[in-house]
């Protein structure tokens, strides 16, 4: 045990920030980069084109296809285009395992739009790191835990916040390490807390399952309707006679005109008596999250059935809390607010890792030993995990390019390709000298992101004939500068001279 409570403290925020800090850096980074997940989506799938086609039309031509193809399976599952995502795509069966077609919107007909992962790839590991999901869920929620110990024990450790804030010393070596790290953390420390306090919230069920238990004995969709009201469904096939279906338009108007803008539809037994449509509103209109909040119809009358349903006190603190955590609300001015922040959370991260490597090494030169195998494991868990995922995320976009468009299994290689590229990191980082591997892979992973839109213009022919893709590949160069400003200064003057100075003028400065 430590001599004083702040010891312990910086004892605990010191070994909890390193041996969480690797996986908590992967779930901020790709966090980070899921806040334009549909945005990447669109980017990895330029075969889809936004269209001005109303939401009624593009309904018709949908179910029009469905009517022809797959008048047989149901449910029917119908995303329709909207601001972030132009696309539309029809799914027979359950929404995540059915058949899956995208359709152009004017026509209704087929396109051929190559498989890719996607951003909905780094949505997904970023609560799962890729694990199977329970797994993940819970890997992570436990990651989610101490990075709070971690940084309620920074703020007992820092006492003087105000002053770390406007304090950093370029060119120091440690000291610059710490000035950025405690910089980045006091910037943010509202955000931090509240984007690690609400992500466990979102699975609490998961991890704190006793009172659903207790007064549910684990029926989690009685749950659901008691207190959310859900909507009402049809389960199982249907044995009501044939009806034709409705006319979508002004349900879909109605619809609009109640939540805003519509995500999608789904419809249950359709051409029976007994059908169902149930209309999703996009989730973003409010920082309450709004999914589950639906308005259902008579799939033959077009009477409605059910409505948004009011969320009562408890229900609705807890969409809040889900709804600051993904940040679906406030437009773009939001997302931008959210990515800006998740990168700086980033590099705190980094930052604080890096650190412990710099305090180590400068203890050996003091005590005139080498580093041992188990701190250069450090330094290469470090700049893998850093830097190497720099260069697996910006790969992740150069194989979606350069892979056949008709390759079996595309998304599957995608994400194997940026496991492969992963690793390869790791290895390079355990090879080479620390210096050398923060060089080479900061480096490369600005020399990717810089030569992204030349891959572009080799690989399509119209590029930047969608405007999001343009500015996706905008943000890309931005990040490439700062990669490439980042691999310029890594070793700089400061780290250089250590070197060189007398183990006493070391102690001195550390």
């Amino acid at each position: 045990m430590k001599q004083t409570f702040t010891q312990s403290m910086a004892w605990l925020h010191t070994w909890g920030g390193l041996l969480f800090g690797w996986p908590l850096f992967a779930i901020f980074l790709t966090g980070t980069l899921a806040v334009f997940d549909q945005e990447i989506d669109q980017w990895m799938q330029p075969e889809i084109q936004r269209q001005a086609v109303p939401v009624a039309l593009a309904a018709e031509r949908a179910v029009a296809y469905l009517q022809r193809e797959h008048a047989d399976v149901e449910p029917w599952n119908i995303a329709l285009p909207n601001e972030r995502n132009p696309g539309l795509k029809v799914t027979a069966g359950d929404r995540r395992r059915g058949i899956s077609t995208d359709l152009d919107p004017q026509t209704g007909e087929p396109l051929l739009v190559r498989d890719s992962a996607g951003g909905g790839f780094f949505f997904h590991f970023h609560y799962t790191l890729n694990l199977p999901r329970l797994a993940g869920i819970w890997v992570v929620g436990l990651v989610g835990l101490v990075s709070l110990v971690a940084l309620v024990s920074g703020i007992v450790i820092h006492k003087k916040l105000f002053k770390e804030f406007f304090t950093f010393r370029p060119n120091k070596g440690q000291r610059s390490w710490l000035d950025a790290h405690n910089a980045a953390g006091v910037l943010l420390m509202p955000f931090h807390l509240m984007i690690v306090y609400t992500g466990i919230i979102i699975f609490g069920l998961i991890y704190l399952p006793a009172a659903l238990q207790a007064l549910y004995d684990g029926d989690i969709a009685t749950f659901y309707e008691e207190y959310i009201e859900e909507a009402p469904h049809h389960h199982g096939p249907s044995t009501a006679p044939l009806a034709p279906l409705v006319a979508l338009g002004p349900l879909l108007t109605q619809a609009e005109h109640r939540m805003g803008p519509l995500s999608g539809l789904s419809i249950s037994h359709p051409g029976r008596a007994d059908a169902l449509v149930e209309v999703r509103r996009v989730l973003g209109n409010r920082i309450a999250l709004t999914k589950g909040q639906n308005m259902v119809f008579d799939g033959v009358s077009g009477q409605l059935l059910a409505g948004p349903p009011e969320l009562r006190p408890s229900v609705l603190t807890q969409r809040v809390m889900f709804g600051l955590h993904f940040a679906q609300f406030g437009g773009y001015p939001m997302r931008w607010l959210y990515f800006v922040c998740g990168l700086i959370g980033s590099a705190m991260i980094a930052s604080g890792l890096v650190l412990f490597t710099v305090k180590r090494r400068r203890k050996y030169l003091v005590e005139g030993r080498a580093q041992g195998v188990g701190d250069r494991l450090i330094e290469s868990l470090n700049i893998a995990v850093v830097a190497g995922l720099g260069v697996a995320c910006i790969g992740l976009f150069w194989v979606n390019r350069l892979l056949p468009v008709e390759l079996a299994q595309r998304a599957g290689w995608e994400v194997r390709l940026f496991f492969v590229l992963w690793l390869l990191s790791l290895l390079h980082a355990w090879c080479r000298p620390h210096v050398q591997a923060w060089r080479e892979q900061l480096g490369a992973a600005a020399a990717l992101c810089l030569g992204l839109p030349l891959l572009s213009l080799l690989t399509l022919a119209h590029p930047w004939a969608e405007s999001t893709r343009l500015l996706v590949e905008l943000a890309v160069l931005g990040c490439g500068l700062l990669l490439g400003w980042t691999a310029w200064r890594v070793g700089g003057k400061a780290e250089q001279n250590v070197a060189r100075r007398s183990p006493r003028a070391v102690a001195e400065v550390g």
